[in-house]
């Protein structure tokens, strides 16, 4: 009981955030290259998690965070309707992240192994 009520004690703020290590990434215009095909996209970052759907850009989906490390995150994820997704983003610096997503969009499998560099402004 008593563990209980120190546990309820604790503030929220001193919890740590969710996702910080996305956080950390620097904001502005980055550039993905799939390794498979060697194509690019260009991805404005706000706030890092816009790595985490690329194949689902709509709002609205149900995230499930697997791992949450200081250098890596994993993240499967629920769009009703559109399909889901399983992404894992490794970072190496603040200017540079490698990612691997898998899942189905709107009916057919997708697969994407790239790398993500910081660009500049967006």
């Amino acid at each position: 009981m008593l563990s209980a009520v120190l546990l309820a004690a604790v503030p929220a703020a001193a919890q740590a955030p969710e996702l910080a290590m996305l956080g950390s990434l620097e904001k502005g215009g980055w550039s993905l290259r799939v390794r498979d095909d060697g194509s690019t996209q260009q991805i404005c970052l706000r706030n890092g998690q816009e790595l985490i759907q690329l194949q689902h850009r709509q709002p609205g989906c149900n995230r499930f965070v697997v791992e949450d490390g200081a250098d890596h995150v994993v993240v499967q994820y629920t769009c009703r309707g559109s399909g889901y997704g399983r992404t894992t983003i490794r970072r190496e610096s603040p200017r540079l992240v490698q990612i691997q997503t898998t899942g189905i969009a709107n009916g057919t499998p997708f697969s994407l192994n790239g790398e993500a560099r910081f660009q500049g402004r967006c």
